[in-house]
């Protein structure tokens, strides 16, 4: 009896045991789950930050440039904070940062360089500045960073690239000259062939006309011939 009792007992707390096991393993699953599809939501709609399509600019020593960069959010923006900071040889010093309480507030910006000059937005999500009077000091990468607290704080990046130059290359056109004028060449045969075509047919119906006429002049002429020599015949017969 004892070893029934016991052996039940044994069954008992094995099959109990298993129970919250199981339970506990779902609970893991379902809460990896909800971590997995918030982190792919924070993925898809979160921040992003970007410099432009072309994240290279050449520029003329003394001119003035704009190093351009974007923001947006799909889950919305509150207390945004940016910078623009300027690499020195691995050192990055920070060129001014501001900060966009919501949506279509106007940031609160502090600029830490001379001739630097924000000219973003918040209602265009436009955080760019201007760079006046750029030296062959200035050039090298430029960083554009932004963090969303909606986000867990998460760090987004950007990077232009700045090419101070003393003047601009010019573009190679040989190939493009040499395209152009084959097209114009075979254009312009095309032309005057047509002409050519045209003086020609023009000159074959001439012609034709001119044979047109010939021919009728001619018969007629044979023919006042023939009915003259006719009556001349008629008049010449002896009366019998």
């Amino acid at each position: 009896m004892r070893g029934r009792t016991s052996g039940a007992m044994a069954t008992a707390d094995s099959a109990g045991s298993s129970v919250p096991g199981r339970l506990r393993c779902g609970d893991l699953l379902h809460s990896g789950l909800v971590v997995a599809l918030l982190l792919g939501v924070w993925s898809v709609g979160g921040l992003e930050v970007t410099t432009s399509k072309v994240p290279l600019l050449e520029a003329i020593n003394g001119s003035t440039v704009l190093l351009p960069c974007t923001y947006s959010s799909c889950i919305g923006i509150k207390n945004l904070y940016f910078n623009w900071h300027y690499d020195d040889n691995g050192t990055l010093l920070k060129l001014c940062e501001g900060v966009i309480p919501i949506e279509g507030v106007e940031p609160r910006v502090s600029v830490y360089h001379e001739r630097v000059e924000f000219v973003g937005s918040s209602k265009s999500n436009n955080i760019s500045i201007l760079l006046w009077n750029i030296t062959f000091e200035d050039e090298g990468t430029y960083v554009c960073f932004a963090r969303n607290p909606k986000e867990k704080y998460r760090n987004h990046t950007a990077f232009y690239v700045l090419k101070v130059v003393d003047q601009l290359k010019e573009i190679e056109t040989t190939l493009t000259t040499i395209i152009v004028s084959v097209v114009g060449g075979v254009i312009g045969i095309a032309i005057l062939a047509m002409v050519i075509k045209a003086l020609v047919v023009h000159f074959l119906l001439k012609d034709d006309e001119k044979n047109k006429e010939c021919l009728v002049s001619s018969g007629n002429d044979n023919t006042e011939n023939g009915g003259s020599g006719a009556k001349a015949d008629n008049k010449g017969t002896p009366k019998a």
